[in-house]
């Protein structure tokens, strides 16, 4: 659906299951008017400014990577078929572009992960002992509107202070 926004060496890439229906519509990741996904990044710091859906490429420029485990489905995670999940092809863009962090947005696609590749228990949200490689792991709560009961900001910033310190 979306293209992969990567390039070797990011700080971060965010993996979301797949686009929502708005993402896929108008062709944009974290487009929908609920979702939480640009405003976080701002309130944070990862990002100087509100990064507009419709400019997701330029979140490139802050070191900022996007991808999803779902390439060939779209809609809320309750919809998608497990079937449309490729955890390996996750895995082989993320060890050869080498990012510092794959940081999941929701803890559906970091499950499938981590029962797949990573062969451990998911438990809660934030920095993971296991790693990919190089990378480290994190599970951040869903920015998703559908997801606003989970909302806790401060995983998001535990990501930024994990980035800004090492």
């Amino acid at each position: 659906m979306l293209p992969d926004v990567l390039e070797p060496g990011l700080e971060v890439v965010f993996c979301g299951s797949a686009a929502g229906r708005v993402s896929a519509e108008v062709g944009a990741y974290y487009a929908g008017p609920g979702n939480r996904f640009w405003p976080v990044l701002h309130a944070t710091g990862l990002t100087p400014h509100r990064v507009l859906p419709g400019d997701f490429r330029s979140a490139i420029d802050y070191g900022i990577g996007l991808t999803d485990m779902s390439k060939f489905q779209s809609g809320a995670d309750s919809a998608l078929a497990k079937e449309g999940d490729d955890t390996q092809a996750l895995a082989a863009k993320i060890k050869a572009y080498k990012p510092r962090v794959l940081a999941f947005n929701g803890k559906r696609a970091a499950r499938v992960f981590f029962n797949e590749i990573i062969d451990a228990p998911l438990g809660d949200y934030g920095l993971k002992l296991q790693r990919l490689g190089s990378t480290a792991l994190f599970v951040l709560p869903s920015t998703s509107g559908a997801a606003r009961r989970w909302w806790d900001e401060a995983q998001w910033h535990a990501l930024a202070n994990y980035l800004y310190k090492e």
